[in-house]
């Protein structure tokens, strides 16, 4: 069993800056690409951000130069620091892991998601 959990969410107000956290936890042999993804009312599900095993990352468009990845695999975390946030940056955030289990195959995991609001 693999779960990941997500904190740091709340209302920001334009301009704010948020921390959001994800910790992955279960019977976890190896954790391959973390990401983050973000769904607004009426929305479809989109990419946000990843980060590789090896470090590398990829942003969305949208928030390039504004959010940045890490991890921490010591502690098996993910983190996404967004700054200069916009009211179009409201949506529930969800973390998303592809990790293989020990014993398994690699495969994705999300968490429960985090709300984030910004205000006008």
């Amino acid at each position: 069993q693999v779960q990941l959990v997500e904190s740091g969410g709340g209302l920001v107000q334009t301009g704010g800056s948020l921390t959001l956290s994800c910790a992955a936890s279960g019977n976890i042999f190896s954790i391959k690409t973390m990401g983050w993804y973000r769904q607004a009312p009426g929305k479809q599900r989109e990419f946000v951000a990843q980060i590789t095993s090896t470090s590398t990352t990829n942003y969305a468009d949208s928030v390039k130069g504004r959010f940045s990845i890490s991890r921490d695999d010591a502690k098996n975390t993910v983190t996404l620091q967004m700054n200069s946030l916009k009211p179009e940056d409201t949506a529930v955030y969800y973390c998303n892991g592809n990790i293989r289990r020990i014993g398994g195959n690699v495969r994705g995991y999300w968490g429960q998601g985090t709300q984030v609001t910004v205000s006008s």
